[in-house]
């Protein structure tokens, strides 16, 4: 029998996402949301780009209504949450807080109810919140619980850096931690060209561009939307762990993950660099952080333990 993967909300991210994942034809694909006919008419449209692709996996699509359809996400193996509101210009992650609460919180239920042994991953912002949120409602164990976060920013940074050299992506390696917005880490000190970290190469105020344009990397891509925010990188993000889940590839990829005592930070969940196989979260890695990251780190745990206290979890 196939593995079946179940991406919640149908919007850009989530039909990206579910296309990228039926082109990886190792999985069933399963799309849900409450609006009515359009998961089933995203998934349809994505069906029939099979014998074009060349894919073979089943595509379907779910409308959740009057408390009916859950039922279709029953035995995922992975569930990808990426319903919620989305980012309007002038709007912080932080603003969708309690309207996506809401939503997270619900939908926990019902994958801890037809999905008790699903590996989720959380996309919804404010994402560290809302990862610490899906934990709490499924009441399952934390390694089967990841938010999507880091591996976006730090393709955000790799991107940056690569137009700043000039050279390809492939020649650059790069890593963010901690919160995903304005509290992020990205890490100079481990992000290289060719082998040869960036804080060789540039001086101070060109790496503190860079950061920066990072930082606020998913604020420019609304404000050149002006309606919408990013899913072309974000569904490529949650596809890399995806690959690392089901192929059980034990890759190293910055996610958001529950810290009890790692980094010195307990009960919280933040972006850290982690082992990702066919169980999820396998190793929480610990690297050498400086005095100036680890007060980065700690402040961006913080601000999500604020966060947490608003829902009151």
């Amino acid at each position: 029998m196939r593995k079946k993967i179940s991406v919640i909300g149908a919007g850009k991210v989530g039909a990206t996402t579910a296309q990228r994942l039926a082109e990886r034809n190792y999985a069933d694909v399963v799309l849900a949301d409450v609006i009515e006919f359009v998961a089933e008419g995203e998934a349809l449209d994505l069906l029939e780009a099979g014998p074009i692709v060349g894919y073979d996996v089943n595509v379907a699509g779910v409308t959740i209504k009057d408390g009916a359809g859950y039922e279709k996400i029953a035995n995922s193996d992975i569930v990808v949450m990426t319903a919620g509101i989305a980012r309007k210009p002038g709007m912080s992650r932080d603003d969708l807080i309690l309207t996506n609460q809401k939503i997270v919180a619900g939908w926990g239920e019902q994958i801890a109810k037809h999905a008790p042994n699903a590996i989720v991953i959380v996309v919804t912002n404010p994402v560290d919140a809302m990862t610490q949120l899906m934990w709490h409602t499924t009441k399952f164990p934390k390694q089967r619980v990841i938010g999507q976060a880091g591996v976006l920013d730090s393709a955000r940074f790799r991107t940056f850096v690569a137009l700043e050299f000039g050279v390809s992506v492939e020649n650059v390696d790069a890593y963010v931690l901690g919160a995903h917005g304005d509290q992020m880490v990205p890490l100079p000190r481990y992000t290289t060209v060719a082998g040869v970290p960036i804080t060789e190469l540039l001086p101070k105020e060109k790496l503190d561009a860079l950061v920066k344009r990072t930082r606020e990397g998913g604020a420019e891509i609304v404000n050149l939307l002006k309606a919408g925010s990013a899913f072309y990188a974000p569904s490529a993000a949650v596809a890399a762990m995806v690959d690392a889940i089901m192929l059980d590839k034990k890759q190293v990829l910055p996610c958001i993950a529950l810290l009890e005592g790692e980094y010195g930070i307990k009960g919280v969940y933040a972006g850290v660099p982690v082992k990702l196989g066919t169980k999820g979260i396998e190793e929480i890695l610990q690297w050498k952080l400086n005095a100036e990251e680890q007060a980065a780190l700690e402040r961006s745990a913080n601000a999500v333990r604020e966060l947490n206290k608003v829902m009151g979890i």
